[in-house]
């Protein structure tokens, strides 16, 4: 089996955390979200031999290319590299990686996130791993007929036709057909919204008689934007219960599970938690947070932060204040 992974995105909704880094190698508890979904997808396809596993890629710089190689290596597969060179969309970034468009094959976007043991059944024609949820008129949605068989596509859906909004995970048990849609899209120009769409794709292979089914996942974390990452890290930290390195420093502080706190964390008079992930050498003094994500070398004093999210190297220190408060007085700071 094959993995594609396109990850050429600006990731702009997460901006400015994706102004250096790309979305993909944004960290949660030790781990970028690259990482997690293809350890993540490795664990539920665990019969099948992952031989190659093809990155569709901007511009990375060595580090992150190694980080790559690193994971692909790590699952036991050949890493290959393929550079989507303008942003012509989804359909166009899978096509990019067209060589590996053979046999048993999953593509995943690398911002997708999901939880639990999920029943792919790599007999079947083909599957889209799809979500139940409440309001599916923000995302694009499938159609199902009585025996569980994909029908239509529906994007963003004005009335409703269904609650299976796609995740972004798709699985081919024979990834010759889809190249050869992905082929015709391109070379007849069929562009929506200026990019060749990938649901395109699918509806001409249903079309066609392939009997393209539904993996159903129970948690599927979106990290679109700040926010969503947030509620991400929580469902992680649930899901993983706390860690704390043993080279972690910790002098008089307190630590509220679930938290995640890395190599070389110094916590000097803090309250840190619920729901903190602190990356390798983030400094805290006199600070409380809780329910926040801190990337790697970041300095913190004397502040209180709530739902917040610090990137690399940043340095915030507020000022500790001297107060005599009367009673009955309210202070909102």
């Amino acid at each position: 089996m094959n993995f594609i992974i396109p990850m050429a995105g600006k990731g702009s909704r997460l901006r400015p955390h994706t102004l250096l880094n790309p979305k993909p190698f944004f960290k949660i508890a030790g781990k970028t979200l690259v990482e997690r979904l293809l350890e993540d997808l490795a664990k539920n396809s665990a019969t099948e031999k992952i031989e190659k596993i093809g990155f569709v890629i901007g511009d990375l710089n060595a580090q992150q290319k190694q980080h790559l190689t690193d994971i692909a290596l790590r699952l036991g597969a050949e890493p290959y590299f393929y550079q989507q060179k303008e942003a012509l969309g989804t359909a166009h970034a899978v096509f990019c990686a067209s060589e590996l468009l053979q046999g048993k094959v999953i593509v995943a976007f690398a911002d997708t996130l999901f939880q639990g043991n999920i029943a792919l059944d790599t007999s079947a024609e083909g599957s889209l791993w799809v979500k139940a949820i409440e309001d599916p008129s923000a995302f694009g949605v499938v159609k199902l007929d009585q025996n569980g068989v994909i029908t239509d596509y529906v994007e963003k859906p004005k009335t409703f036709v269904s609650d299976l909004a796609m995740i972004g995970v798709y699985y081919f048990k024979h990834a010759e057909q889809l190249k050869t849609e992905l082929a015709y899209l391109i070379d007849n120009q069929v562009i929506k919204s200026g990019e060749y769409q990938l649901p395109d794709a699918l509806r001409r292979l249903t079309e066609k008689g392939v009997a393209l089914k539904t993996t159903v996942v129970q948690t599927w974390l979106d990290c679109g934007n700040a926010e969503a990452t947030l509620q991400a890290m929580e469902s992680i930290l649930q899901a993983e219960g706390s860690q704390v390195h043993k080279n972690a420093k910790i002098i008089d502080s307190i630590i509220i599970e679930p938290c995640f706190i890395a190599d070389g964390v110094v916590l000097e008079r803090v309250v840190v938690g619920p729901f903190v992930s602190l990356e390798e050498g983030v400094q805290l003094k006199n600070t409380n947070i809780s329910h926040s994500i801190v990337h790697a070398k970041t300095a913190l004093a004397n502040l209180s932060l709530l739902q917040s999210v610090i990137g690399e190297m940043a340095n915030l220190a507020g000022k500790q204040q001297k107060m005599s408060v009367g009673d009955y007085s309210k202070i909102d700071m």
